[in-house]
């Protein structure tokens, strides 16, 4: 699925990233331990999280993440949409909670499979 159809298909607010509509996202990824998806994200995926610091965007662009969906309306501080901007990583925001977006996503991704 391309990421500018999860945006409109799930209402989530972009934060940077707005050049990025057709990065393709092959599946999501949940954690909120930068180590952990050091450790076991693989590329294309969409990472869900509730961490908002810079060294979200280093993890993301090192893995080669599809983006970033911050959960329970967190907002990304400044200096990490400014890196975000500057390394092509989208961030979005929901204010679902982690449970609720991995689901959705999961539903849209395995649909868009049929």
């Amino acid at each position: 699925m391309k990421l500018q159809k999860l945006i409109e298909r799930m209402d989530l607010e972009v934060r940077s990233g707005r050049g990025a509509p057709d990065v393709e996202i092959r599946r999501g990824y949940v954690s909120d331990l930068l180590s952990d998806v050091i450790a076991h994200a693989q590329e294309a995926e969409l990472w869900i999280t509730l961490q908002t610091h810079v060294n979200i965007v280093a993890v993301a662009s090192m893995k080669g993440l599809a983006g970033i969906i911050l959960v329970q309306g967190r907002e990304p501080e400044r200096a990490t949409v400014e890196r975000a901007e500057k390394e092509k990583v989208p961030i979005l925001v929901t204010k679902l909670p982690a449970y609720e977006m991995a689901g959705k996503l999961y539903d849209l991704l395995n649909a868009e499979k049929g």
